[in-house]
């Protein structure tokens, strides 16, 4: 699919012309990329990676154009089970015009960023601080998620709370390497402002978004350090929940033990006689009362004997 967008009052809008100032790419077939990678003269494999998710994030300078391939995460879903992937999108910038490759269709010219742009090399900047700033939300939404799961696993006893925060664990490694990734490209991009004829303002901006960059890698450095940490701990709180279940269990097994061996005593067509009431139904009521009591007091001299 490809769609056309154009700025215009400093607003991009979409348009139905043949030369819009800005292509949007999602998922294409293969005319398609056929179509593109012959007319804007695109380098195949560079056009391709936009689309493949492993694709490491890099940038290359080719005659009439800069290709940029940089990661974001992917929108999650919950068929996701707590899994927080990455994605990549490429950015190939020309001088009057400016692709965005998507391997998923969503409106990436959201939110206060895009309200006021003046041309394609900003909005190529923007698209770049928009990423990183979805991989912070990401980064509170997972911090939110875990907080959750820790509370139930205080009362767990079984895995299933654990393998969730291993698979958090496990998303914070790839936003990790993503991030790190990028780190490497908007470093390249600071050190070719001028051969991509960036104005003072957009340098600044760039700064910026270096700036964002790394305290959105420190922030999902310090949230994988605690998990990784604490998972020892988390652990040994399932454990121990299990080990109090099993005590409480074995306290009420010999709590209903030693009524049994009294029932047993005599046989039970003796009960009128060992409790000395005439009638059944006095003797049987008297008898589960007394045993009620015993087991009641067994399983309490158990708790207090499990303290001490």
């Amino acid at each position: 699919m490809i769609k056309r967008y154009k700025i215009e009052g400093h607003q991009i809008k979409p348009v139905e012309a043949e030369t819009p100032q800005i292509w949007v790419v999602v998922s294409p077939n293969d005319d398609e990329k056929k179509w593109l990678v012959e007319n804007f003269n695109l380098d195949e494999h560079n056009f391709a990676s936009a689309f493949d998710p492993e694709e490491p994030a890099r940038m290359e300078f080719e005659p009439d154009h800069l290709a940029l391939i940089f990661k974001r995460p992917k929108n999650y879903s919950s068929k996701d089970h707590f899994m927080f992937k990455v994605t990549s999108m490429g950015l190939f910038l020309f001088k009057d015009k400016l692709i965005l490759a998507l391997s998923e269709d969503i409106n990436m010219f959201s939110g206060k960023y895009f309200k006021q742009v003046t041309g394609i090399r900003e909005v190529f900047l923007k698209l770049i601080y928009n990423s990183i700033f979805h991989f912070m939300e990401h980064l509170k939404v997972i911090n939110m998620i875990a907080d959750e799961i820790e509370s139930k696993i205080t009362h767990s006893m079984e895995n299933r709370h654990l393998l969730n925060l291993f698979t958090l664990e496990k998303s914070l490694v790839y936003y990790l390497n993503a991030i790190n990734a990028n780190s490497y490209v908007i470093d390249r991009l600071k050190h070719n402002t001028d051969k991509m004829e960036l104005t003072q303002k957009s340098v600044e901006f760039l700064d910026d978004i270096i700036i964002e960059n790394n305290q959105c890698y420190r922030q999902a450095e310090i949230y994988s350090n605690i998990f990784s940490s604490l998972v020892g701990a988390r652990a040994s709180i399932v454990a121990n929940n299990l080990n109090i279940l099993m005590k409480n269990l074995n306290a009420i097994v010999i709590a209903v033990a030693v009524p049994s061996f009294f029932a047993g005593v005599g046989g039970m067509s003796e009960l009128k006689s060992i409790i000395g009431v005439g009638h059944t139904g006095a003797a049987y009521a008297i008898f589960m009362t007394a045993m009620l009591l015993v087991g009641s007091a067994t399983f309490i001299l158990i708790k207090r004997l499990e303290k001490h």
